[in-house]
């Protein structure tokens, strides 16, 4: 059976390979979140239940089901984009709201850096054991696709357009009138993303940001690994 040029076996062993390594990445990235606002004052997420493992906690079914699948088919399995639920945050509850934002922001991309790095750890001693087998090749996809994804996140999420992770580190970077003009954008900032990511090809903005970034990061990862 041929789906939009692409054979459905080849996206169903794509969604295969990615499920695990996109669920711990969603995951430990809001829990992360959370949990560096309850060490600074925050229990939100924590009186939320947001402070657990489970994914089900923190499935968006539009941003985590609906658009990276319906991305994945349109895209005959070479990309998609989405997002989790995100954890509440209470910013002013923080004990001091403009750096410990900074904190609670920059954990997110932070966790998933240091998930990158279990994979190729996982990497580098499941290829010893397991060899070039069919077993041996799915598990090395599947390290090799959370080396990739979690850096992915961690790059991306630090662009500088809230309500991204980077988006929120520069606005408690910025004086305080500039980062009330940052905070202004933020309702419109998914929009602006998806509009950057779609229009890529005729305006390439991310493109000549998000690779050097993600070849370094990832080197980087594989080679401390």
């Amino acid at each position: 059976m041929v789906m939009l040029g692409l054979d459905i076996l080849d996206i169903v062993t794509t969604i295969a390979v990615a499920a695990i390594p996109v669920i711990f990445a969603i995951t430990v990235h809001e829990v992360a979140h959370g949990w560096v606002a309850l060490q600074l004052g925050d229990s939100t997420a924590q009186r939320a239940g947001r402070l657990t493992l489970n994914p089900i906690r923190h499935v968006d079914p539009l941003g985590t089901l609906i658009v990276p699948l319906g991305m994945l088919l349109i895209s005959q399995g070479a990309w998609a984009f989405g997002w989790a639920k995100p954890v509440p945050v209470a910013f002013h509850k923080l004990r001091n709201p403009r750096r410990d934002m900074i904190l609670v922001a920059a954990a997110g991309p932070g966790a998933n850096l240091m998930m990158a790095m279990a994979w190729a750890l996982s990497l580098s001693l499941i290829l010893p054991l397991l060899g070039d087998g069919s077993i041996g090749i799915f598990a090395a996809r599947v390290c090799m696709t959370g080396i990739i994804i979690n850096v992915l996140l961690a790059v991306f999420n630090m662009l500088p357009i809230p309500p991204l992770d980077g988006g929120r580190v520069l606005t408690g970077l910025l004086p305080t009138n500039m980062a009330a003009a940052m905070h202004k954008l933020e309702p419109f900032g998914f929009l602006i993303v998806i509009g950057l990511l779609v229009t890529d090809n005729l305006f390439p903005i991310l493109e000549p940001i998000l690779f050097p970034l993600l070849r370094f990061f990832q080197r980087t990862v594989a080679g401390l690994a």
